[in-house]
């Protein structure tokens, strides 16, 4: 498909403006990722099933954002190609959000999730490629980078949400009749109106380019079949971009290793600092609330890193920049469960702080740059498999070797985190980008 070579220039305040929508996307994705675990151990599930209760992210994202993207590609709605796909997925998290803390047993919450997270992922992918198209590649950085730090703010104040409410008043050991505490059931409530509304406030500030005659008439000549939907996808998957393939072995290392820390960081705080296993013991509430000011720590230094990282990005590029900041996360891991002091935790949560921004910043920047503009909705769904898939193989792998390799220790399933971010950061000097990173990304205008 033609386009048009050269898209208007944003200021920051537009692209700080076109980012909002992911503060409610990444909203919701904190909740479930300081909250899934304790709320599954509270409606009675054991340590061994954390991983496979916990398979919903990604396999819709695995089946919903490969088909969404390239159907996106197609779209020629008069609201654009993707704001259709990311405003009802936004409507319909915020009803799973809304839903989910009075789920009544572990196997509606666990359904649920499945729901959650396909709408989640109906508009993850369209609106990373709302972000590609419309900006120039030298805006690139700066627009993936945002995205990043809306995402660290997003998800401190997620982790922190419930404290925030201990703070202004509530009472932590109030519960629902589930036995959910009340805090998390209202840090929900708040989830559900942020999904839709950040994302709306974006698409009327920034909306998409309109489309021209041309590119109209290519689209309406594109077959809209599913053969021609999963023909497209194959056939992206066939012609993909040399870095992109590169980037497997990353993907594989680093979102392993992150799902290990998200699965096992309450049970291991619970272990390591209040000295208790039991999550129904007065103990453990008080390590979901640390986990909640940990992981608001870490997401806020992402906040601050990614906005920091743009220059550093454009100077040395977004391999040398995400192999610095995965090893400093790798470092933080292997501490975090020797230490016993609550204090202490924040020390490794900024290297997890800086790996976080470095994670939904600077491989899509790699990404962007290697593309074909007329398909970034196929290959952004498609990359995203490159999240998925190894996070599918931890849930199936890791219940195998917890207690035989890992001892049953949440501690250990940590420090196995770390090693593999540790290798994530090895295997992204090994990408080879079409041209120098940092001359691709000196910021400067294209010429008029």
């Amino acid at each position: 498909m033609a386009h048009t070579p050269l898209k208007p220039h944003l200021s920051f305040s537009q692209i700080l403006s076109m980012n909002f929508g992911f503060f409610g996307i990444q909203f919701s994705f904190g909740l479930q990722q300081a909250n899934m675990t304790p709320i599954y151990q509270m409606l009675g599930a054991e340590g061994k099933d954390l991983p496979l209760l916990w398979l919903a992210g990604p396999v819709t994202g695995l089946l919903v954002q490969p088909i969404i993207g390239a159907l996106s590609d197609r779209t020629a709605h008069r609201w654009g190609r993707r704001t259709p796909y990311f405003l009802y997925g936004a409507l319909a998290c915020s009803l799973g959000l809304l839903v989910m803390p009075f789920s009544p047993a572990l196997w509606f919450a666990a359904s649920l999730l499945w729901i959650l997270d396909a709408a989640n992922n109906v508009t993850m992918e369209p609106y990373r490629a709302y972000v590609s198209d419309r900006l120039n590649r030298d805006q690139h950085s700066a627009g993936f980078l945002t995205q990043s730090a809306f995402t660290g703010l997003a998800q401190t104040t997620a982790y922190l949400a419930p404290s925030i409410l201990v703070w202004l008043g509530m009472s932590k050991t109030a519960q629902a009749p589930n036995g959910i505490p009340l805090i998390v059931v209202s840090a929900f409530l708040i989830g559900a109106l942020l999904s839709f509304t950040t994302v709306y406030f974006s698409i009327k500030k920034v909306p998409e380019l309109p489309l021209t005659e041309t590119e109209r008439a290519e689209l309406a000549a594109k077959p809209r079949t599913v053969g021609a939907i999963f023909g497209e996808i194959w056939d992206a998957i066939l012609t993909m971009p040399p870095t992109m393939r590169r980037l497997w072995w990353m993907a594989l290392f680093q979102w392993y290793g992150m799902m290990c820390y998200w699965q096992f960081i309450v049970p291991s705080v619970a272990k390591s600092v209040f000295g208790v296993t039991d999550p129904k013991a007065p103990g453990y509430v008080d390590a979901v609330l640390t986990n909640g000011q940990i992981g608001g720590f870490y997401n806020f230094i992402a906040f601050i890193a990614a906005f920091a990282m743009v220059p550093l990005t454009r100077r040395f590029g977004a391999k040398i920049m995400h192999a610095i900041c995965l090893s400093a996360a790798a470092l933080g891991m292997w501490m975090l469960p020797s230490i016993s002091d609550k204090a202490m935790l924040f020390i490794p949560m900024l290297g997890v702080g800086l790996a976080w921004a470095s994670i939904m910043g600077n491989p899509y920047v790699l990404l962007a740059g290697s593309i074909p503009p007329e398909r970034a909705g196929v290959y952004m769904g498609i990359f995203n498999m490159f999240i998925v898939i190894p996070m599918i193989i931890q849930m199936l792998t890791l219940p195998l070797i917890y207690g035989p390799l890992l001892g049953s220790d949440p501690g250990n399933v940590i420090r196995l985190g770390g090693a593999l971010l540790a290798c994530a950061a090895v295997a992204v000097l090994f990408v080879k980008t079409t041209d120098p990173e940092p001359a691709a990304l000196t910021g400067a205008r294209a010429p008029h």
